[in-house]
């Protein structure tokens, strides 16, 4: 798919969990993936990740890449949470059944758990009731703090405002334990204000909040917030057309075998240098596979475009 959609119901997003960065990053392209190529949403199938994958997605390098995969087959089957379901019933529940590292390969194999699974395949029918966002533009957030809030800020994209947000059931959704920054001045310095400032200058969101007092208590926030808008760069003097409108399903079936196939036999420097998006350990036809992926996307499509031109591509 062109963009990266992260798909998960509102249920989910509320519930009250506890996850690393590194988890949550994991999870968001177990997400993606798993709608992307219909594998793994039936909690029966694996969903495989590189790390070379999780560094180009989250700006990092390899080296961040394998340590967060590792660290995340560590916790990541440990981590609870607990949903609330259409009868107000809480149902706690594991983000996964199984997690594997395999480490030869710098990949890890996670399988989601029913619940998960079930939450994040009910968006046929239902779009209203979910919340869906572009992974890029939670990419560049490194506080696991600015994502959740990012997450529960979208839920109100259409009126662009959302309700008061208890103090004590929004540090759970946030993550936050329940010594963690108790005092309300650590907890907005410390969580509230870096999120904000993250989501402020790394999404296409502006934010701000309000602060509600019972007395002379904080009791709890709210939240309004726009859209910014969104602006074209075209890069003066260099023509590459924006591939993603050209290329049809039959070219992105041939190409990504014919350049998967030309890196393998280092046929020209154009070739050997598209050998660091090969995931380590991936044959020619799995790297096939993620050049497909990668010329579906307007952004992704444009490192292969010296490459195309080179096996006869004429845009």
């Amino acid at each position: 798919m062109g963009n990266k959609l992260v798909v998960k119901t509102n249920r989910l997003i509320e519930s009250l969990q506890t996850l690393s960065l590194a988890e949550t990053r994991l999870l968001q392209l177990a997400i993606v993936n798993a709608r992307e190529n219909g594998k793994g949403l039936d909690s029966s199938v694996p969903l495989s990740i590189s790390a070379v994958e999780y560094a180009k997605e989250f700006h990092v390098s390899n080296q961040a890449g394998y340590i967060a995969l590792k660290s995340a087959e560590e916790t990541l089957f440990e981590r609870r949470f607990t949903i609330i379901d259409v009868d107000k019933n809480p149902i706690k529940s594991r983000w996964v059944q199984d997690v594997k590292y395999i480490q030869e390969e710098g990949r890890i194999e996670i399988t989601l758990s029913r619940i998960v699974a079930k939450e994040i395949t009910k968006i046929d029918g239902l779009k209203d009731f979910f919340t869906s966002y572009l992974l890029e533009k939670t990419s560049g957030l490194n506080s696991v703090y600015a994502i959740r809030l990012y997450e529960l800020l979208i839920q109100w994209k259409t009126v662009k405002k959302t309700p008061v947000f208890e103090i004590d059931n929004f540090r759970n959704q946030l993550g936050l334990g329940v010594n963690e920054y108790k005092q309300m001045n650590n907890f907005k310095a410390r969580v509230l204000d870096v999120a904000v400032e993250q989501i402020n200058k790394n999404t296409d969101l502006t934010v701000k909040y309000e602060q509600h007092k019972k007395g002379v208590r904080i009791n709890g926030f709210s939240f309004s917030f726009k859209f910014k808008e969104e602006k074209k760069q075209v890069e003066k003097g260099v023509k590459n057309p924006d591939l993603f409108s050209y290329l049809t399903p039959k070219q992105i079936h041939y190409f990504s075998r014919e350049i998967a196939k030309a890196v393998v036999e280092n046929r020209s420097p154009v070739f050997t240098s598209l050998s660091i998006f090969a995931p380590v350990g991936t044959g020619e036809s799995e790297f096939a596979e993620r050049i497909a992926q990668d010329l579906k996307n307007e952004h992704t499509a444009k490192r292969y475009y010296q490459a195309l031109l080179e096996l006869g591509f004429k845009p």
